[in-house]
């Protein structure tokens, strides 16, 4: 999808799209019964970008849905976003729609020089059940600033209007911004784009592959002080409630880990990667997140996290009446003491 012949010879070929040869990834023991296995594929790389583990189909095409947010947040400031800190962390949220949430999209949209009427995102409640139930006892209805992905979408018009570019159609993806975005999905994640579609936001979605995706994380963690993707690993870092919310697990997860970029996605999709370059990504075949959050944290001890920075993420507890009977751990093969 880039315009430039000499740009799209330093890429590789999109991936093969095909059913993914998914391995088992995690259990669900109850009562010290496997009651239940998800599948899925996880990478792990070294620093020097080389492959330390692979489980199941790392090659295959898939679509990373918002874990491919800081990519996109570092295509626009490519292309010109002037934002930073807490509001660019925003524009890489996946966000709970809390009431900061809610301020800076309002805030990026001023910038702008826009309104909420402006954005494209599809209306909803609040992603966070807690602030989503208080949302409708309130009596407020659906709106496109609650969606989890307007800050992203503000981001999107803030830079169309920057550019010149139309506002209307900012969604399609033979628009300028949307051709710039996919030139820089290509450009971090090393190969050519399989196929767009539309993610549930109404934005153009990307299919790469897993391996792409740690490749992506790892470029913008090394990046040198000061460029787009480091702008956008710092704000994330340092405004990682702003990125999620209050209480989600990938906020914690960054706060835990020193210097930890992560982002989940819907159907049970996380990349994460450290300073030096090392990365994971994560795909949970069923779209399961209650599986997405450990075999992250179980790759992450396997790319050399120490695990006790760890270990509030590594497992969820599953009850029985009332009691904890059991719960959901990473398969032995992501053990670093017995894989």
């Amino acid at each position: 999808m880039s315009t430039s012949t000499t740009y799209a010879a330093s890429i590789a070929a999109a991936p093969v799209i095909r059913e993914p040869l998914h391995a088992p990834v995690a259990q669900l023991v109850r009562g010290g019964v496997v009651e239940g296995i998800h599948y899925g594929s996880v990478v792990v790389l070294a620093a020097d970008g080389g492959v330390d583990l692979q489980i199941g189909d790392i090659e295959a095409a898939f679509y990373p849905r918002s874990a491919l947010k800081p990519v996109q947040a570092v295509a626009m400031l490519r292309a010109g976003l002037p934002l930073d800190g807490e509001l660019l962390s925003l524009a890489a949220a996946s966000h709970s729609g809390e009431e900061r949430h809610l301020a800076g999209t309002r805030r990026i949209l001023e910038l702008a020089g826009v309104t909420e009427d402006d954005l494209r995102n599809v209306p909803d409640v609040p992603y966070d059940p807690v602030v989503r139930d208080a949302w409708i006892r309130e009596g407020r209805l659906p709106s496109r600033l609650a969606q989890n992905c307007s800050g992203k979408h503000a981001a999107m018009l803030m830079t169309a209007r920057l550019n010149g570019w139309s506002l209307d159609d900012y969604l399609d993806p033979g628009h300028p911004l949307q051709q710039a975005i996919a030139e820089i999905v290509e450009d971090l994640t090393g190969q050519a784009i399989a196929q767009v579609t539309v993610d549930g936001c109404g934005a153009p979605l990307f299919s790469v592959s897993l391996h792409g995706l740690a490749r992506a994380a790892a470029r913008i963690t090394t990046a040198p002080s000061g460029t787009p993707e480091a702008r956008v690993a710092d704000a994330m870092r340092e405004h990682a409630e702003m990125a999620s919310g209050s209480g989600r697990d990938v906020a914690a997860l960054m706060r835990a880990v020193p210097g930890l970029l992560t982002k989940d996605g819907f159907e049970g999709v996380q990349m994460a990667a450290l300073p030096d370059g090392r990365a994971v990504a994560v795909k949970i075949a069923d779209g399961a997140d209650r599986a997405r959050g450990p075999v992250a944290a179980a790759a992450l001890a396997r790319a050399g996290v120490a695990p006790a920075l760890l270990a509030e993420f590594g497992s969820v507890p599953l009850l029985g009446g009332g009691a904890v009977v059991g719960g959901l751990r990473p398969a032995r093969v992501l053990d670093p003491l017995t894989g």
